[in-house]
């Protein structure tokens, strides 16, 4: 069985930058066909973008700007090169963001994290991402298709339905939230159904702890994880050697201080931004506003991209919950729905290897009838469940911190 999914991911460095600053002067001036690019990156040379420092120059792009042009100028704010009507797909992210799916293999750069994750061709692989409007269940199972693997298309929730499918057509490989995965064993324990065909997994869009991971194994499934966002797909992916995630080769990555643009050196911990080659909706220096680090020296698997620590946190507070991101924005807007409510605090925790939340309302009385309306509130603007605790007017803290993700990093 071949290690490595082609020989882009063992050239060395000086070769891979290189052979990437050599078309990325192309890729820029494609994406400024657009207006939206042409814009945003007004007076900027093309030509001359021929080298990390170079590329650090452009000014970034932060998912909130995209939110706005996008609002200015629908559908896709004008960062889009290739027509809507020319798309595969027409998604909607949380936020809401829109986004278009092209047609080609493996548009989302998904096949490499599969392949090292030990899908192979004619693997039958269970998607348990949601396929309604959101990208989640496209992008992963594109990766599978490109390998020619078989999908079974499981979505979110129905469990007893997702199980009876798997306990059928026996796949060997899991893809969704490493959280959902531990509901369906925990599920086929409790009733009895077959699930031990499932042997590997690559899981994002939730924490991973390291306790789950090592439950899931003694449970004996392998489970690898991804990095990946709507706007460019799958960033970087967890190998075997379990050594940090592997820089995809579709994209260039760097780390800069959050709130600038300005890159860090390597190991210090600030934001991701990427920028990725991709024809139809191209992203130059786009802050995903995760916050990792890069990581010295090279992976014992024998990738010679570079390697980030993974997920560290946000640069700002949006906070992923059960795989959706929960904005500031959204907790006002809570807020704005109940005029009873003072200050609002959403605490984002971990229990029984499930992400909680709990949003801490200040109000004048414990009314119990208020909290159950601002719980659904909640579960209205956010999509996902949370508990509402009403306290004393003061007793939150005066220090503009409107979500506090508490749960525990790696």
């Amino acid at each position: 069985m071949p290690e490595h999914y082609d020989h882009l991911e063992t050239r060395g460095a000086a070769l891979r930058d290189s052979e990437e600053f050599a078309v990325l002067h192309g890729i820029v001036a494609h994406a400024m066909k657009a207006p939206g690019w042409a814009k945003h990156l007004s007076g900027v040379n093309p030509k001359s973008v021929v080298s990390r420092e170079t590329l650090a120059k452009l000014p970034v792009m932060r998912k909130a700007d995209i939110a706005a042009l996008q609002k200015e100028h629908p559908p896709f704010g004008g960062l889009n090169v290739t027509p809507p009507g020319q798309a595969k797909r027409l998604l909607m992210s949380p936020g809401p963001i829109f986004e278009p799916e092209g047609y080609g293999d493996d548009w989302w750069g998904a096949a490499r994290a599969c392949f090292a994750a030990g899908m192979r061709a004619d693997d039958i692989v269970h998607n348990s991402f949601a396929y309604h409007l959101t990208p989640g269940g496209f992008i992963l199972e594109s990766g599978a298709h490109k390998l020619g693997c078989a999908v079974i298309p499981g979505g979110v929730g129905n469990t007893e339905q997702q199980l009876e499918a798997m306990a059928h057509y026996r796949p060997s490989a899991y893809i969704g939230t490493p959280d959902f995965l531990k509901i369906l064993l925990d599920a086929a324990a409790k009733g009895g159904k077959d699930a031990s065909s499932i042997r590997r997994a690559l899981v994002s869009g939730a924490a991973l702890p390291g306790s789950l991971r090592e439950e899931l194994r003694t449970r004996g499934v392998q489970v690898l994880q991804c990095y990946a966002t709507a706007e460019l797909g799958v960033i970087a992916y967890e190998t075997e050697a379990m050594d940090g995630m592997i820089v995809n080769e579709h994209v260039i990555l760097e780390i800069v201080r959050p709130g600038t643009g300005d890159p860090v050196p390597d190991g210090e911990v600030g934001e991701v931004v990427v920028t990725s080659f991709n024809p139809d909706y191209p992203m130059i220096r786009l802050a995903t506003g995760d916050l990792s680090a890069i990581l010295p020296g090279l992976s014992p698997c024998g990738r010679t991209n570079h390697r980030i620590k993974g997920w560290m946190g946000r640069a700002d507070q949006t906070a992923k919950v059960k795989g959706m991101f929960v904005h500031p924005k959204q907790v006002a807007e809570v807020g704005a729905r109940h005029s009873e409510l003072k200050r609002l605090r959403l605490v984002v925790g971990r229990e029984a290897e499930q992400d909680t939340m709990t949003l801490m309302a200040e109000a004048s009385g414990l009314d119990v009838a208020l909290a159950e309306a601002v719980a659904a509130t909640l579960q209205s603007v956010t999509k996902l469940r949370g508990e509402v605790r009403l306290v004393a007017p003061g007793s939150l803290p005066n220090d503009g911190k409107v979500i506090a993700d508490e749960r525990p990093v790696g």
